[in-house]
């Protein structure tokens, strides 16, 4: 394949592949939060490090992660402390992160909307060997996380209260999802850009539920297809020179509508399967209910005859 042929594409595609992995591992559990746009948000505050890596002339992918992260730590004290001025503060956060990501970019030497526009739709171009090697470590990290703490996870995002009963420390565990999708952001940030990698995060979530019930059976249906799309949005990109942020996304929301229609038929067999078990069951009550009720009418009756 020529695609293969060149560096940059080589290096595209890896990080694709890694993005395809670690969006939907993270985004499942944000998912079941019904925190499905934290990653927007975290995406607007990590627009800020982007800019102070241009005016600092570092690495803007580590210093990203640095801001997101502490963004990220922020949203959840707010969470957890903010009560009815909750969500003011979120906005400020949001959309103060995007502005301070435009101010400081157009300060940096050289600083262009070029440059901005890049790491806000992706860029396969763009992708560089440090890049890469960032991406491979925060992947790793995120890797790790999702899967080795994967039962934790689950429990708390399902249902806090019970979690904390059980012992299991929750808001360690909430800061510590909060961080991981943080890194998420920088690790999708050069493919698929800011303000996109939230729907990679929950839309192949969504479409796999179509499919399965089962936390596992979604965690690796949502994988495989993230890498399915991010694969193909890469290449078609390569091919049609279209933006390969927008065409993940897209494709994302494509197989999307695919998976529900074709799981539609499914999920009435699993209805009427649901109906009919409903409908045993108060059957079977019913049935025990006069069985239980006969003995006595039969004594009355033999008692009267007696008489």
């Amino acid at each position: 394949m020529d695609i293969l042929d060149y560096a940059f594409m080589q290096r595209a595609l890896l990080a694709a592949v890694l993005v395809g992995i670690t969006a939907p591992a993270v985004g499942i559990y944000l998912v079941q939060r019904r925190q499905a746009l934290m990653g927007d948000g975290i995406g607007h505050v990590a627009m800020t490090g982007v800019g102070l890596g241009f005016l600092l002339s570092t690495s803007p992918v580590w210093m990203a992660t640095a801001v997101s992260v502490l963004g990220a730590v922020l949203m959840e004290l707010i969470r957890w402390y903010g009560r009815t001025r909750g969500d003011i503060a979120l906005a400020m956060l949001f959309y103060g992160g995007m502005a301070g990501g435009v101010m400081f970019i157009n300060l940096a030497p050289g600083g262009s909307n070029a440059n901005l526009t890049s790491y806000l739709f992706g860029s396969l171009s763009t992708v560089s060997e440090s890049d890469v090697t960032a991406i491979c470590l925060l992947a790793a990290l995120v890797v790790l996380v999702t899967l080795g703490l994967r039962r934790q996870l689950f429990a708390v995002s399902q249902d806090e209260e019970f979690a904390r009963v059980t012992g299991l420390p929750v808001r360690a565990l909430n800061l510590l999802t909060a961080v991981t999708a943080a890194v998420t952001v920088t690790v999708a940030m050069r493919v698929v850009g800011l303000l996109l990698v939230s729907a990679l995060m929950v839309v192949p979530v969504a479409a796999a539920q179509q499919l399965s019930r089962s936390f596992a059976a979604t965690f690796v249906i949502a994988v495989a297809l993230g890498v399915s799309v991010t694969i193909g949005g890469t290449v078609t990109s390569y091919y049609q020179d279209v933006p390969p942020g927008a065409t993940i996304v897209l494709l994302t929301i494509g197989a999307f509508i695919v998976l529900t229609v074709l799981a539609a038929p499914l999920n009435r067999r699993r209805a009427r399967a649901a109906a009919r078990a409903a409908a045993g069951d108060v059957a079977g009550d019913a049935a025990q209910e006069p069985a239980e009720c006969a003995i006595p009418a039969t004594r009355s009756a033999t008692g009267k005859a007696g008489v």
